[in-house]
């Protein structure tokens, strides 16, 4: 009787054994790029801050109207009802901008992107801005919503007029996409909001137009969305607006499964890939980047994914473009700054903080899909999370930051806009520090304060890293949740990304309180089957594993180059 228990004991033992290591398909080949190359396996100093943390801090201490401060609050309420018959509210752009308030330009000029990436932050951690203090913050954004121009889309005013009147940018075709491509974000965060479906099918209809009127010559400085014109002014040429578009269409299709969206999502891409060179310029590029490896695995297109990363990271070579747009891969003085996105040129190089964490958003999603790029990925993550730290006042010694003696003046919540290598224009003292955390607030207009070098702008998306990134019990590995800012998918199973930056084999925790099994998509591997607690996960040396949750004993399938839990797709190529 023990004999026979023994055989059966070892049976199942072995059977655990290889199950855990079938592999379903081919394990990923993995795609490296050059300047993800050239960043340190492990940057140093390495410090990883709790994100989550400042994302809660910048909310309480923003959404106040009463604080218990040397300064005003930081958000008012706007009642000129602009484009939508309601009250909204506005959030300084930077701490003290002369430019704003209730009592500067009627009180309307405030923009979407501190707005909406504020939002989007505060939704990511749970906070619901519908009933927040008796307002609904959802809600009352959709003033951003240009009706009153007949542009028909989110723009970054309330009123245009207003914020160039009052020293806000002129037409920049970059501004007035993104805020599309953040209101997609909060609705899908706050989606039983009254009116967000009508805004969403409307912004897809004028971006689906526009697309359709351009036939894919993006070579404009902006678009006129109410005369359906392309128009070229004193700003550079923005081509990769086309990824904008790409990004908003194809989540519409997925919302409302019109086909006229993928289309246009399609035709847009085109465009995109369409450029003999770089035409990154601040935001749209990596959005419509995802959506290029989106569509090559759900719809079976063959997009230069490869192409459209290079473009990204090595940046914008055409002078007659956002020359030197790209992303940092550098040792600055003692500090690693390598995966910060800015200008490369500008002073030896100036990184901006909103820019570093917004493209996050898309390109950690976007390993699912193609997970070639799971390894080089994993790698600039773990170097961004790690630099990103230097724009926070309290993160950064006296020596090299602007305004030292103003850094406790939000305790470390608000960030600078900007680092630069160099910052001798600002403070001569300064010569031969590098880097320094600064900013442009005090050079905007006339009477700026030099607070105002602290941005809500830059610092609003800090949420993006708080949903995403989250520490393991090996210091400098990260665990990427590859779903949170994937809003429009299916997103059945938990999904992480880990890269390993040691040169040996590495053994992370991962915690469940329920059976499961853990299926890494790189490998094609089982790590863990009927796992429940403290599981251990081996990443080898260098490498990175695109892990899947699953529900204890979850069968899977291959089916060409897909692995499919029933009818759900959970791994690619």
């Amino acid at each position: 009787m023990k004999n026979g228990f023994l055989k059966i004991l070892i049976l199942a033992l072995l059977t655990g054994f290889f199950s855990c290591n079938t592999q379903l398909g081919e394990p990923v080949v993995q795609t490296s790029l050059l300047r993800i190359e050239q960043m340190p396996d492990m940057p140093q100093p390495l410090k990883i801050i709790d994100w989550k943390k400042k994302t809660m801090q910048f909310d309480s201490l923003v959404y106040n109207f009463t604080p218990d401060d040397s300064y005003e609050p930081l958000i008012w309420l706007d009642s000129s009802r602009r484009n939508i018959d309601q009250v909204t509210y506005g959030l300084y752009t930077v701490i003290g901008d002369v430019r704003q308030g209730p009592k500067n330009n009627n009180g309307e000029f405030h923009e979407a992107l501190t707005t909406y990436n504020s939002l989007i932050s505060a939704g990511l951690m749970g906070i619901d801005k519908t009933n927040q203090h008796g307002f609904n913050y959802a809600k009352m954004s959709q003033n951003y919503f240009n009706s009153d121009t007949n542009w028909n889309i989110l723009m970054n005013n309330t009123n245009p007029e207003v914020a160039m009147a009052g020293g806000g940018y002129g037409r920049d075709w970059w501004y007035d996409v993104y805020p599309n491509v953040l209101y997609y974000g909060v609705a899908a965060l706050f989606p039983e909001v009254e009116n967000t479906e009508f805004i969403q099918r409307k912004v897809a209809d004028q971006f689906y137009k526009a697309d359709s009127v351009l036939n894919g010559n993006y070579d404009y400085s902006y678009f006129d969305y109410a005369q359906m014109k392309g128009m070229i002014n004193h700003i550079p040429l923005q081509q990769d607006v086309a990824g904008g578009h790409a990004w908003i269409l194809y989540s519409a299709y997925y919302k409302f499964g019109d086909k006229r969206y993928l289309n246009g999502a399609k035709t847009a891409t085109d465009a995109l890939l369409s450029q003999k060179e770089s035409r990154f310029y601040e935001m749209l590029l990596p959005f419509g980047t995802y959506t290029a490896a989106r569509l090559n695995a759900e719809q079976g297109t063959s997009y230069d994914v490869t192409k459209l990363l290079n473009w990204m990271f090595d940046g914008c070579q055409n002078k007659e473009g956002r020359y030197g747009w790209g992303v940092i891969a550098e040792k600055w003085g003692d500090y690693d700054v390598s995966g910060l996105q800015g200008s490369i040129t500008d002073g030896g190089g100036y990184a901006f903080f909103m820019n570093s964490v917004a493209m996050a958003w898309p390109l950690v999603p976007m390993v699912k899909y193609e997970p070639q790029y799971a390894q080089t990925i994993g790698k600039y993550m773990l170097n961004l999370v790690n630099a990103s730290r230097l724009f926070y006042p309290d993160e950064v010694d006296d020596a090299h930051q602007l305004l030292p003696e103003l850094k406790n003046l939000t305790q470390g919540i608000i960030g600078y806009e900007g680092l630069r290598k160099v910052d001798d224009y600002n403070k001569p003292e300064l010569k031969g520090i590098t880097p320094v955390s600064t900013g442009d607030g005090p050079k905007w207009t006339a009477g700026q304060p030099k607070e105002t070098m602290f941005s809500l702008y830059s610092t609003s998306i800090v949420g993006i890293f708080g949903a995403i990134v989250n520490t393991t019990d090996v210091e400098g590995i990260l665990a990427l949740d590859c779903n949170v800012t994937d809003f429009y998918a299916d997103n059945k199973y938990p999904q992480y990304l880990y890269y390993n930056p040691y040169g040996n084999d590495t053994t992370v925790t991962y915690s469940s309180e329920k059976s499961v099994d853990l299926f890494d998509v790189v490998s094609k591997k089982y790590l863990a089957k009927a796992g429940e607690g403290k599981m251990k996960i081996k990443l080898p040396a260098g490498k990175s594993a695109l892990v899947v949750v699953l529900p204890s004993g979850t069968k899977l399938t291959s089916e060409g180059s897909k692995v499919k839990a029933g009818n759900v797709v959970i791994a690619y190529k």
